[in-house]
């Protein structure tokens, strides 16, 4: 069995602990940064807990090599979207073989990629590093990207500056050079309960948030309209949508209260906030116009996370690194999702997308990554071994 055949095979061994931590964004990720630490100590190479503020999450950096500039981050999240509801065929949080796939919650998006660079770590540490190797796993990526820039930080102050960031992502193990931001808001209109027979007693909070949301409807239509037809993206403009609504308590009830909550996805040069300043200022008008007639009711917008987009590099070394190990001589890339590229962008690092698997396939009830995508990907990781020792 050759070099690359067998971190292959430990990174599906890697895969199926991975898959059996539930590591689903709304509880902890611990259990899983706690097995990467015992796999890596036990490879003589110390790691650190960058933890959120109430110690329930965290994320975890480690460097293997040297400390000098030059260095090459691994980047990948630990949390996984929820399986509720999905028409599973087998346990989510157990990796199951079929054919030439592996099923299991997080197999593509993203665990894959982080059982790929724990597989490598060994080789990595045994052999002689001529520049570093960073290990960047993250906590609630899926939810913003929330914990990414805390461990960014601590890349910055404490960190040789490396040379490139490659983010697993799930991309067919091919290079992608640009990805579009995402914004997400929560809107909550509280009105005033009144029988619906006597409007001028209260305030449908619903009918003043279907008001909100028509503005948004209109914006989203108006944004398809003026997408750049050169754009790399698909869709090619920015999009919006509101993803979830709940509101009132019955049918002959005005409405207390509607919350809905939306997301607005851009690509690179575009700003979220110059594109909805028209909604906030009707949001504005709602807001003293229920005020004017209830005082305890309004309108308010809140920020829930903000992800920048990521812009292809011009002549980027992360991009041309990535593709020698991968073996890609294709078109340029861009991917309508966002991820923590961008933020790594925005710190100064050159950055590109590439890891096991397809982003059709997550988020999706028996989600998997195909055998042949973590031999692809273990062929990347021996290139990546040998590149670090030149």
């Amino acid at each position: 069995m050759s070099s690359t055949e067998t971190l292959a095979q430990r990174a599906i061994d890697h895969l199926a602990r991975l898959v059996g931590f539930d590591t689903t964004s709304r509880g902890s990720n611990l259990e899983l940064i706690a097995y990467v630490e015992g796999e890596l100590a036990a490879l003589g190479v110390a790691s650190k807990r960058v933890a959120n503020a109430d110690g329930s999450k965290a994320n975890l950096l480690a460097s293997i090599g040297p400390a000098a500039a030059g260095g090459v981050v691994l980047s990948g999240h630990t949390d996984v979207v929820p399986v509720d509801g999905q028409p599973w065929t087998s346990d989510p949080f157990t990796l199951t073989p079929r054919g030439d796939k592996l099923y299991g919650r997080g197999t593509c998006d993203m665990k894959g990629f982080l059982a790929l660079a724990l597989a490598a770590a060994p080789e990595l540490a045994a052999a002689p590093l001529k520049r570093p190797v960073h290990l960047a796993f993250s906590y609630d990526e899926e939810v913003g990207c929330l914990g990414a820039p805390d461990l960014i930080a601590e890349i910055v102050a404490h960190v040789p500056p490396p040379s490139a960031v490659i983010v697993g992502e799930p991309t067919g193990m091919e290079a992608i050079s640009g990805h579009k931001g995402i914004a997400t808001f929560r809107v909550t209109v509280t009105g005033r309960e009144a029988h619906s027979s006597q409007v001028q007693l209260g305030a449908s909070a619903n009918m003043v948030a279907i008001g909100l949301m028509a503005k948004l409807v209109a914006l989203s239509e108006r944004l398809q309209r003026e997408a750049d037809p050169a754009s790399l993206f698909t869709p090619k403009g920015a999009t919006l949508t509101v993803g979830q609504i709940n509101g009132g308590t019955a049918v002959n009830i005005l409405a207390r209260e509607c919350v809905f909550l939306f997301d607005l996805r851009t690509p690179p040069g575009l700003k979220p906030r110059e594109i909805l300043a028209d909604f906030f200022a009707e949001a504005e008008r709602a807001d003293a116009a229920l005020k004017a007639r209830f005082p305890e009711c309004g309108v308010k917008v809140e920020t829930r996370s903000v992800t920048p987009a990521f812009a292809p590099e011009k002549d980027g070394a992360a991009e041309a690194f990535a593709r020698r190990l991968a073996g890609d001589n294709g078109p340029p890339r861009v991917a309508p999702y966002a991820a923590e590229a961008g933020q790594f962008q925005e710190a100064g690092y050159s950055t590109v997308i590439c890891g096991p698997g397809y982003i059709d396939q997550a988020h999706q009830p028996d989600e998997y990554v195909e055998v042949s995508q973590m031999q692809r990907g273990a062929a990347f990781m021996t290139r990546l071994i040998e590149a670090m020792q030149a």
